[in-house]
């Protein structure tokens, strides 16, 4: 279990080594491939998951079966949380995007430490207010932003999580299919498609299977805003 990967959480982030190491160690770990669910919209929440290693992504399912990606969320990340401060069903479905290693926390466990550690709380809060500030951006994108421009910051945001710099450029294996990359933009896949064909011609990216590599970020930065 990588340290320095968990202490990254808001769950940890407030912690000494000792009272970190202590809340890990009564965690239960679990791996899932790719395609596996973690929890469905709908369910009881009754945990919360920081992510190890590996990709997990959260989806709302529309009445027609649509699905609407939310999220993208990579080692360091917690999800789940939500149902310890507002209890009730999922509003979320978590998919692994890549195969996955994760921690969990049952909410009765982490009510008994948070009694102990309320600051813990509040790194909580401040995790969940920041996802919060990100749902909002979105929104008004989709409103004020068009397709090409809203690419371009998903390309940068996930590049900002995910990027590893190589000779070429920034790498990022994103590991999302055309579809899912579409709804994570709010736009139609040819739509998308399109866009990211423009982008290459222009020399500003290149194309691999579920990765892209950024080449101009200057340029993405004044298109994505």
């Amino acid at each position: 279990m990588d340290g320095q990967i968990v202490m990254k959480a808001p769950l940890f982030s407030a912690l000494d080594d000792a009272t970190a190491e202590r809340l890990r160690a009564s965690m239960t770990p679990r791996r899932l491939a790719r395609g596996e669910v973690v929890f469905r919209e709908g369910e009881p929440g009754d945990s919360l998951y920081v992510i190890l290693a590996g990709k997990v992504k959260l989806a709302r399912t529309s009445g027609d079966g649509r699905e609407n990606l939310l999220s993208v969320l990579g080692p360091g990340e917690m999800f789940g949380e939500l149902s310890l401060f507002d209890p009730g069903p999922r509003l979320t479905t978590a998919y692994v995007v890549s195969d996955t290693e994760f921690i969990s926390l049952g909410n009765d466990a982490l009510r008994v430490f948070l009694a102990d550690h309320p600051e813990v709380a509040m790194q909580m809060l401040a995790g969940l207010a920041h996802r919060l500030r990100r749902t909002n951006e979105g929104l008004s994108d989709l409103v004020f932003t068009d397709v090409p421009g809203r690419v371009a910051k998903a390309l940068l945001d996930l590049s900002d999580r995910f990027g590893r710099r190589t000779d070429l450029g920034m790498l990022v294996a994103h590991d999302l299919t055309q579809e899912e990359l579409a709804q994570l933009v709010g736009a139609s896949r040819e739509t998308v498609n399109k866009a990211l064909a423009d982008f290459a011609h222009r020399g500003w990216i290149t194309l691999g299977a579920k990765s892209v590599t950024l080449l101009d970020l200057h340029r993405l930065r004044r298109r994505a805003r």
